[in-house]
């Protein structure tokens, strides 16, 4: 699979998994949502990963690998789920639009990458006014959204260590059995608190849109989602697939306006034309640089 094409299939997915899990939670209890997801995920996937022949490494590498990556599943999901009910999709696309800033820096300090050049300053700077601009003409905040948000950022902090912890280990297996592997460690978590804080099945209760979600949530955002995501970022710096969540933010409130009736602004439009210029500027604005020197 082409890097190129597996962003594009990240973004898109993500875009969508912020709507995805309001709708999903909208009738259903959210750790039951988010358990059925992975559930669903777990149904599918592991047919195919013996379909596939793909083998499933269990040494020591490789359950660290999956630790890594069902914990970041865990905290993110679940606090993210929990904040659904309280945070529109959009706005909780928004604030995942921190995630570049938290694993730069993780990632500086855990894996030693290089500082962010100037240039990179600049760019992020552009990107987070661009979502500062967007957020401006969306953001209400009260007690509870206030708690919500709060929920969201934890959750984004616990995405982006699990990224660049990720990145720390020294490993090269296929990101269908990183898939699998961090969805067995991540599943029984979620059944668990399931248990815990809820257990009860008010099927009277559920909507057909809520569970459509949910579908659609596990086969795309936790299974295709899941190995396009860990394939680059085998491929590229925590850091630079972190800027997914720059992109997605623009698309997650577009898709607010076409199915939720949400109004497409010019604020929107001029934020987003600034995430974008601070993307193209992160992307490529050292190489330009370099190029102008010489």
């Amino acid at each position: 699979m082409s890097v190129i094409i597996a962003y594009l299939i990240v973004v898109l997915i993500w875009s969508t998994t912020p709507l995805g899990i309001v709708w999903s939670s909208e009738s259903v209890s959210p750790t039951l949502a988010v358990t059925s997801r992975m559930l669903i995920a777990l149904i599918i996937g592991i047919p195919i990963l013996r379909l596939t022949k793909t083998p499933l490494p269990r040494h020591r590498q490789a359950l660290k690998l999956y630790a890594y990556s069902g914990g970041g599943i865990f905290s993110g999901m679940l606090l993210a789920y929990l904040a659904a009910a309280t945070v529109p999709s959009g706005m909780m696309s928004l604030t995942f639009g921190l995630a570049p800033i938290i694993s730069g820096l993780l990632a500086q300090r855990i894996l030693a990458e290089a500082k962010f050049s100037a240039i990179k300053k600049v760019a992020i700077t552009s990107a987070l006014l661009g979502l500062a601009i967007v957020c401006s003409s969306n953001l209400s905040l009260d007690n509870d959204s206030a708690i919500g948000i709060m929920l969201v950022l934890t959750s984004v902090f616990f995405f982006s260590l699990s990224g660049v912890m990720v990145k720390s280990i020294d490993i090269n297996i296929h990101p269908m059995a990183t898939t699998i592997g961090a969805l067995l460690f991540a599943t029984p978590l979620f059944t668990l608190t399931w248990l815990l804080t809820d257990g009860s099945l008010p099927m009277a209760q559920w909507q057909h849109r809520s569970w459509w979600a949910i579908l659609y949530l596990g086969i795309f955002g936790s299974l295709i989602g899941f190995i396009a995501y860990y394939y680059v970022l085998q491929k590229l710096p925590a850091s630079t697939v972190s800027l997914i969540t720059l992109i997605t933010p623009v698309f997650a409130l577009s898709l607010g306006g076409y199915l939720n009736n949400e109004t497409i602004s010019l604020t929107l439009i001029v934020g987003a034309l600034f995430v974008i210029f601070g993307l193209t500027l992160f992307l490529w604005g050292d190489k330009l640089m370099r190029l102008f020197k010489t």
